[in-house]
């Protein structure tokens, strides 16, 4: 079918309620960080239940990340995404009444299966509406929303709790997304009569074709290095990052909430440059998939400085790994050139439920392998702890690099 041009009208009513959507779902990801001090004194939780908590939403996110690429093929993103942001309004609530780690599990857990499909319904509305040429670029610009979502999680929460607590914001969340369900479901445009056409195999047939998507060569070849890249900067940048600068850098809680405003200023700042880098890379002949496999080597290169560098002056360094890290979410766009339209929806749910799988495990095991050295009196971690949980996750993305070089002598048709 022919798609609509990037029209201004075109942008207002797909792409600015979609970016709204997932603004939330990156703030709800990353919020964490910042009120973590707070969770850890209102209610005495230690490394472990911190990361198990939070990592919480990964996985519930993960959970409903297949029967999502079905939904969004089937009923398409409009309606999936508006009905489920209203979960999401009902985990901010339980979680501003929670009195003790379980009720705030439970809340986490709605949160994650609220905003689950933010980022793979955008994705997939823009396949629907706008040219396959230009996915780079939209998708690379509403990874800027939830980009933007990071930066005000940060400095401006903390300044937020100057007048209200961590219970206050979760309220104000709630009501955010109800007007975010309310916006995506009466202004975006119901899907074009051919895509909805396209989009209604039977289960079985979708089924099995998703089936031939875990087992396509550049899938299987793509698949370890990204999910563990982007697993690994989900699970730090989400949490772990706020308690390294106060335990590892040794930065008080206003420094520590203004270095995260930095870091998330760098974080939008690749998601708005990669997507639009990556495309004119692919009109020069350089696939967006080889740009996104050389961007996440480089994210490796900084994860080696802050590991072995001088703490003191690591901002720098993060700031880098969170730019970096965003050329991993190019593989999103990368991966659905190489399928057909009527699978972007799954191929980009597949890749998700893995990387999201992966963020649950790795920020939980992070949590576990900082607890085992004990928390000094003031409550901060142990700086042996981060570095050796950081080390095994370079460990397994370094395993990760080799299969990517191994595997084109096994399929050296499907190169990345």
């Amino acid at each position: 079918m022919n798609r609509a041009p990037l029209t201004v009208i075109m942008l207002m009513r797909v792409f600015l309620p979609f970016a709204l959507g997932y603004y939330l779902s990156y703030f709800y990801r990353t919020v964490n960080a910042v009120i973590a001090p707070d969770l850890i004194r209102d209610l005495d939780i230690n490394a472990n239940s911190l990361g198990l908590l939070t990592g919480t939403y990964f996985i519930t996110f993960a959970a409903f990340q297949l029967p999502l690429g079905i939904l969004l093929d089937r009923v398409g993103p409009r309606k999936t995404e508006a009905v489920l942001l209203i979960f999401a309004a009902a985990g901010a609530l339980v979680f501003s009444f929670a009195e003790s780690v379980g009720v705030l599990i439970i809340g986490r857990g709605l949160i994650g299966f609220g905003v689950s499909a933010c980022l793979m319904a955008s994705f997939k509305a823009f396949a629907d509406w706008f040219p396959k040429e230009k996915l780079a670029l939209t998708n690379g610009l509403v990874l800027a929303a939830g980009g933007v979502g990071a930066i005000t999680a940060t400095a401006p929460v903390e300044t937020a709790l100057q007048f209200t607590d961590w219970r206050g914001v979760f309220m104000v969340l709630a009501g955010a997304s109800l007007v975010a369900a309310a916006v995506i479901y009466f202004v975006v445009p119901e899907r074009p009569e051919a895509m909805k056409k396209a989009s209604a195999p039977s289960i079985e047939t979708e089924i099995r074709e998703l089936g031939q998507i875990f087992k396509s060569p550049i899938f299987i070849r793509l698949i370890p290095f990204c999910v563990l890249s982007q697993s690994t900067s989900l699970s730090i940048l989400t949490l772990w990052v706020g308690p390294w600068l106060r335990d590892v850098g040794g930065l008080e809680r206003d420094e520590v909430a203004n270095s995260l405003l930095f870091i998330a200023f760098a974080l939008m700042a690749g998601f708005m440059t990669t997507g639009f880098i990556a495309e004119r890379f692919s009109r020069i002949g350089i696939k967006t998939l080889t740009f996104s496999t050389g961007g996440m080597i480089f994210f490796a290169v900084f994860q080696i400085i802050i590991v072995f560098g001088d703490p003191s002056f690591a901002l720098p360094i993060w700031m880098l790994f969170a730019f970096t890290s965003t050329t991993g979410a190019v593989a999103y766009a990368g991966l659905s050139q190489n399928f057909d339209s009527s699978l972007i929806g799954r191929v980009n749910t597949a890749l998700n439920l893995m990387i999201f799988i992966g963020a649950f495990s790795f920020q939980w095991g992070i949590g576990a392998i900082i607890n085992l050295w004990p928390a000094a009196a003031d409550g901060r971690f142990a700086p042996d702890g981060y570095q050796t949980a950081f080390v095994a996750l370079l460990i397994l993305q370094g395993l990760a690099i080799v299969w990517l070089w191994a595997s084109k002598f096994i399929w050296p048709d499907y190169k990345i």
